[in-house]
């Protein structure tokens, strides 16, 4: 009999059914697979957890956006990689809907086990990996700092109301030099997203035509510090081509070098958790072919066919 593991964040997801796990069993023996279950009690743990698992046919993560990168981690640091699949239930779900998932876990479990494995690019900061998505300056604190009480009650919209609060503050400038695709640039930014998504923050389609395994990730570079230049590029994000948004310089590549001025106070923000590596240095690179087990129905538009 095959083995499956679940991974579970107890504290991601308010729309958990009671009887969601005797579910969840059912359906993963009728497909041939003994489950073992763990939960997560702390931060890092699906980290520990993942490492330590013997053997397994299957891990599927269950949580946030930050409880599948904790388990991607893991999995990275094993000298034999394991399968994974992630079930999502945190307040955004930027990974479980690129990849085509709905609300309903008990439904997304089997589009899971009726998917496909692919092998996408893990990027890494610093030797840290992200799924989808890293971030410093404006907003990027949002993610780590909103209570959790609040992304408990209101999901989603509690990042949004955290973000309009976020308006009314000061907008710093970071003076950074960067060398990218064999150039070395300098500029002042009050923030920057690295990613390889095409949902961040909610947004579907913030990028036009990201692929999951082409090697490359996407930069984008901000230097606007007014309240309404700002506001206004927010309105670029949901309605049309950011890459094409006044203030901001757009970057396609499977490498970048970033050095400040000066070491970094604050956090980066990676995959909705909180970076702690403060210094003046960051690598960015990518992991190529690290398999994932996902849904059938997004893949011809996030894969380039091999």
């Amino acid at each position: 009999m095959k083995k499956c593991v679940l991974i579970i964040n107890p504290k991601s997801g308010k729309n958990l059914e009671r009887d969601y796990l005797y579910k969840f069993q059912k359906i993963l023996d009728k497909a041939g697979y003994e489950t073992v279950i763990y939960f997560t009690s702390h931060a890092k743990h699906a980290t520990e957890l993942i490492k330590n698992i013997d053997y397994a046919d299957l891990v599927i993560s269950l949580g946030g956006d930050g409880t599948f990168n904790e388990v991607v981690t893991g999995n990275l640091a094993r000298k034999e990689r394991l399968l994974l699949a992630h079930i999502p239930v945190g307040s955004t779900n930027d990974v479980g809907a690129m990849f085509g998932y709905k609300k309903d876990p008990v439904a997304n479990l089997k589009l899971a086990l009726d998917g496909e494995v692919k092998g996408i690019d893990i990027c890494t900061i610093n030797d840290k990996p992200f799924v989808y998505v890293a971030g410093f300056g404006k907003f990027m604190n949002i993610p780590y700092e909103t209570p959790r009480d609040l992304k408990s009650k209101y999901g989603y919209l509690a990042y949004i109301i955290e973000g309009v609060k976020a308006l009314g503050g000061g907008t710093p400038l970071y003076e950074i030099s960067y060398e990218v695709n064999g150039e070395v640039k300098t500029g002042e930014y009050s923030f920057m997203l690295i990613s390889s998504a095409n949902r961040i923050a909610g947004i579907n389609n913030f990028y036009k035509d990201v692929k999951l395994n082409d090697n490359k990730f996407e930069v984008i570079l901000c230097s606007l510090t007014k309240k309404q230049e700002i506001a206004r590029s927010l309105y670029y994000f949901a309605t049309s081509n950011i890459t094409s948004a006044p203030g901001f310089e757009f970057i396609k590549t499977d490498k970048l070098s970033l050095k400040f001025k000066s070491k970094l106070t604050a956090a980066w923000c990676v995959d909705g958790e909180k970076l702690d590596d403060l210094t003046d240095t960051y690598n960015i690179k990518i992991i190529n072919n690290f398999n994932i087990l996902m849904p059938k129905k997004n893949i011809k538009k996030l894969f380039i066919e091999e």
